[in-house]
């Protein structure tokens, strides 16, 4: 069973930056499609952006595109977020997902990752 740890969250002003980490242990994730979701008090989780097994291919929401970066060290098994240019809007629990079914599958099914982590808070203070 694949098993993700997030870090790096924390309070940061608007403007400000963080960077994520997710580490994946238990099983090879090398192969996966990874990415990043977030849940804000009160509302649904909602995808961040996700990444493909080669990092080939990456993927954004609108609301963050431009501002934060995916990407992967499959050497190490661990999966980063970096955001810049934080808003107070991007306050919120992050997740760190994973699925092992190819890029095409998880984006025609809208990021329905498989496997989660436990989740980081961010918190930005405007």
């Amino acid at each position: 069973q694949l098993q993700l740890v997030e870090s790096g969250g924390g309070l940061v002003q608007a403007g400000g930056f963080l960077r994520l980490s997710c580490a994946a242990s238990g099983r090879t994730s090398s192969t996966y499609t990874m990415g990043w979701l977030r849940q804000a008090p009160g509302k649904e989780r909602e995808f961040v952006a996700a990444i493909s097994w080669s990092a080939g291919n990456t993927a954004y929401a609108d609301t963050v595109k431009g501002r934060f970066t995916i990407s992967r060290d499959n050497a190490k098994n661990t999966l980063y977020l970096q955001m810049n240019s934080l808003k107070a809007e991007d306050t919120a629990v992050y997740y760190c997902a994973a699925d092992p079914r190819v890029w095409p599958v998880i984006l025609s099914r809208q990021w329905d990752f498989r496997s989660w982590g436990q989740g980081t808070q961010v918190t930005v203070s405007s």
